[in-house]
Formats: C-alpha cells, structure tokens, sequence
C-alpha cells in the first residue's frame, strides 16, 4: 500500500527531510510538506536592494564537516544540481569594536576561546594564573555548563565579554553565562572532559578538527539562498501546503491525522479546491498520513505534542528565544568603508548594532566599480526585545548612525534600506539541553521523528543533516511495518 508522509514545516530541515525522503522512500511515496506561512524557507530569504540579492536570514554555510568531509548543506547543494553555484567569501578579516576602535580578532581561537593567550593582541587581558592543572578533567562525562561560566574560571572576565560573547552573539544572539557549552561548542565539550586545563582542552579541539587545507570554510549560493529552498522543494516532488497550520497532532491505529486550520483563510491565500473537508469551511480539514516529521520551532512542537507525547512535549517547550533584526543599506560606491569583511561588537559597547557585514565586499561576486555598497547589520541580543520595537526609519537610523561611530567612518545616505524582524527567530540553548531533547526522543510514538533549530542546533549543515536523520528514521519505521 502507497504511504504518505507528512513534513511539518518548510525551514530547510524539513526541506532536506522531503528530499531525503524522496531519495530512500518508494518511489511512490506521497509526501506533503505543510508550512503556515505563505512560503518555503523559513529563515533562508533572500531579498533585493538595490538590484543587488541580499539574504534577509542565514548568509552563508560551513563548507567543510568536523571529520574532514564535506558539510551537510555543501552534499545538499550538490544532491540538488547547485555544486557549481557554490561562491566563497573573501580572504578579509574581521574585526572587533572595542572601546571606539576596530581591533583584529584574534587568529587561532575556537569560537572566541583561545589556545593560546599569547595571541590576544591586546583584545582582552587573560587570567592566565587561574588555567591550573587540578588533577582531573575540566567537567565530567556528559557534563554541561554554560560557556561563561567554563572561560571565566579559566581565563576571566575580559576574554568572554570582549571575545566569546561577540563571537557566540553573532551566531545565537545570546549570551556566554547563559548558552550551553555542549551544544554550541560540541568539541570543546568533548575535549574538556579529557584535559585539565580550558588552554589543553581548547588545543585538542582544534587538533582534532580535520581541516582540509586550501578549502574554503565558508560557501554560500549563487544567486542566493532563496535558490538552495527552490531547488530543494523541487527535486523533493512533495505536495506542498501554505499558509494552512497544523494544528493537532493525533495518534491513529495505521498513523497520524492531522487537523489543519485555519479555518477562515488569509489574504491572498484561498481555500484547498480538493482533499478531506473540502466544500465546508466551518468543518476543520483533517489528512491522515502514516508517519510525521516535526521540522517546527519549540513551542509549536510543544503544542503539536502535548496529547501525543506529553513529557517529550514539556522537554522541548522549555526551549526559549532570542528576537533579532537585519538592517541592509546600499551605499554609493567609495563609501570609504574599513578594509574589512566586517565586524563584531561585545555587549558591553552598549549599541543595538551586535555586529556588521560589509556584504559587497565579503562576498566579491556581488561587487562592482559601479554597484552600491551593501552593509547589513544585526540588532538586538537576547532580552533586548523591546529595544527593537520601534518603527523600521528609527530602527534604521539608529543602525545608521552606530555604524558610522563604530566603523569611524561617516557613512553617506543609502539610496535604500530595509529592515528584516525575526521575532522568536533564535534558540537559546541553556545548559541541560542536548539530555533534553534525548529525552524527548526516547519519548516520541512510533513514526514521529523532530528536526531542526530547535532540536539539534543552529546553522544550516546542522539542520540540513538534523533533516536528514529525521528522514531515516521514519523510513526505517516505515521499512519495518
């Protein structure tokens, strides 16, 4: 009998799930990707200004794997005809904003943490007395602290409040005292349960990195990631579903149904022509499938399981968010910028500006003697919500003018801005979190599997291969019945 599947979300986890789907599945396998949204992608967009693409979310991807091969997103990009669509950044350095200047991060550091505090150039003045060999481990098989905690009682303050916080702030948007070491900084943790000093355990993690040399560590897609969503919903052949949410999740005897909703239907979307509960808007629509991948945030996951898998849907609500925005400007040619790809700024700088990119210039195929120079900004930390709740024109003149102080640099006026809010947009993983979402999967029914962000981790290879996973194992419980 033909089985049906069903995806819920439209990020590129559930994405890469549909595909690997349709790669290990019969080839007479429905599969239905609903997303609520009114598209595919979900933090993967890519917008124009100024005729140029610029990515409204993620801008780029690891190229390379932690064991020396290629990256989820890289195999993915391949899988779906984009491989010779790959571009690289240029070789730019970046930088710190600290104390009214631009310093250089410093090389050889893993996530911000150093090897060696010798080659701090002045960012920050280590502890380095406090780096003693006590006689045992830094933490215990399958411990998990908070990055903060761990580098403060190992080097001090100043390095994770001008180098961590910075670092892990571009990525996660939150703070070193309050993310957790485990799931940021897998290879640290693993390390650090061997070594007896943070500088050892920071050494091995890199030892232990299979870099390749000469290849790039970052690549993004030509023409934009929007392509890299197109392609995957494409090559996926799934019956795709937006702006209709899930809104239950109930466990059947052969499956899964799932009440969808709403059931007045916003603008610019109508009803469904064809499928149960057609003819009868007040009916709520059901489809049943015979397994189900969960590619949705925290909470709606959460809601989605709370009749289902009740203790699995308690583990995965405890996850919270951080709020963020991009700001894009086009600047006219000459703008006189630093000679940098961009630069990070520690929270103690007390600006709405966490960091900078100076796109045109990072990414050399976009630029031009001719072309505007684009400079996109991300605002606001964790806890910083209200901060960022006033209109896009103040949003962006404040933007404006932080940049212009903080790259000393008075930057002309754009011929274009925009601004890009993602509310709830990134996980904030406390301490705890990966035994956490252990749980919640040794707590899941038969043929219901969880992907994404807010599971395994943040980046694209990360929810590409998360995808993936989910993938298998349903197909394996499919195999089996």
């Amino acid at each position: 009998m033909r089985k049906r599947i069903a995806v819920i979300g439209g990020g590129i986890a559930g994405l890469a799930a549909a595909v690997r789907l349709r790669d290990r599945a019969p080839a007479d396998t429905e599969i239905i990707v609903y997303e609520q949204g009114g598209a595919l992608g979900g933090k993967l967009r890519t917008g124009d200004l100024a005729g140029v693409p610029v990515e409204r979310g993620a801008e780029s991807f690891l190229f390379g794997a932690a064991d020396g091969g290629e990256s989820a997103a890289v195999s993915l990009a391949r899988r779906l005809g984009l491989g010779g669509s790959l571009v690289h950044p240029a070789a730019r350095p970046a930088a710190l904003a600290i104390d009214g200047g631009l310093l250089p991060i410093p090389a050889g550091t893993l996530v911000g943490v150093p090897g060696d505090l010798s080659a701090l150039d002045g960012v920050a003045l280590p502890d380095s007395d406090a780096d003693r060999d006590t006689g045992r481990p830094l933490l215990a098989p399958g411990e998990d602290v908070a990055v903060g905690e761990l580098v403060r009682s190992r080097y001090g303050d100043q390095v994770v409040d001008r180098l961590v916080d910075p670092m892990l702030g571009g990525v996660y948007a939150g703070r070193a005292d309050r993310l957790s070491l485990r799931v940021t900084m897998p290879q640290l943790a693993r390390t650090a349960e061997i070594e007896h000093t943070l500088r050892d355990a920071v050494r091995s993690a890199q030892a232990r990195s299979k870099r390749v040399p000469g290849r790039p560590v970052f690549a993004a897609v030509d023409g934009g990631m929007s392509r890299l969503v197109a392609a995957a919903a494409s090559a996926s052949a799934a019956r795709i579903s937006l702006g209709l949410p899930v809104r239950e999740l109930t466990r059947t005897p052969r499956g899964w149904r799932l009440t969808l909703g709403p059931v007045s239907y916003p603008p610019g979307f109508s009803a469904p022509s064809e499928g149960p509960g057609v003819g009868n808007s007040a009916v709520p629509q059901t489809d049943d499938v015979d397994a189900v991948v969960l590619a949705v945030p925290a909470k709606p996951a959460a809601r989605l399981l709370a009749d289902a898998a009740p203790e699995a849907a308690q583990a995965v609500g405890a996850l919270e968010y951080a709020s963020v925005a991009l700001v894009a400007m086009a600047l006219p040619p000459g703008a006189g910028l630093p000679d940098l790809s961009g630069f990070l700024v520690p929270p103690g700088e007390g600006t709405l500006v966490k960091a900078a990119t100076f796109f045109t210039v990072k990414w050399p195929h976009l630029a031009g003697p001719d072309r505007p120079v684009i400079v996109r900004a991300s605002l606001g930390r964790a806890g910083e919500e209200a901060r960022l709740q006033p209109d896009d024109r103040t949003l962006f003149a404040q933007a404006h003018a932080e940049l212009s102080r903080l790259a000393g640099v008075a930057l002309p006026e754009p011929s274009g801005f925009w601004i890009q809010r993602w509310g709830g947009g990134l996980p904030q993983y406390a301490p705890g979190h990966a035994d956490r979402v252990v749980a919640a999967r040794a707590g899941l029914p038969p043929g219901l599997a969880l992907a994404g962000a807010a599971f395994d981790g943040v980046g694209i290879p990360v929810c590409v291969a998360s995808g993936e996973r989910a993938a298998d194992d349903v197909c394996e419980y499919l195999e089996g019945l």
